[in-house]
């Protein structure tokens, strides 16, 4: 890999800075990324929500898509919402979980 690819880390690292607005845990240690998929400098990313019908589903995904392009070496995002498998507390990080109280 060339110093102007993005790595798995890189994606990650950044995806830890998107939080859904509703719960501060971050959209990786709430178990919310499915997958990152990186084929040259191309991002494709699956993830999920808390509960169908999130009323900020398309704000969630700009900001994944915005933080995601913002990584060195990444020229587009593309990002999904995906349903399978339904997402549940267990999940969520240790990480997470200890920001939320849950031991």
């Amino acid at each position: 890999m060339g110093n102007n690819m993005p790595s798995q880390k890189n994606v990650l690292s950044a995806l830890r800075k998107v939080y859904d607005p509703e719960i501060p845990v971050n959209l990786v240690d709430l178990g919310l990324i499915y997958s990152v998929k990186i084929i040259d400098q191309s991002v494709d990313v699956k993830l999920t929500l808390t509960a169908t019908g999130c009323p900020m589903h398309m704000v969630i995904a700009q900001n994944v898509k915005t933080a995601v392009e913002a990584v060195e070496g990444v020229t587009e995002a593309h990002v999904e919402i995906v349903w399978e498998p339904r997402w549940s507390p267990e999940m969520i990080s240790p990480e997470g979980r200890q920001t939320l109280g849950m031991g």
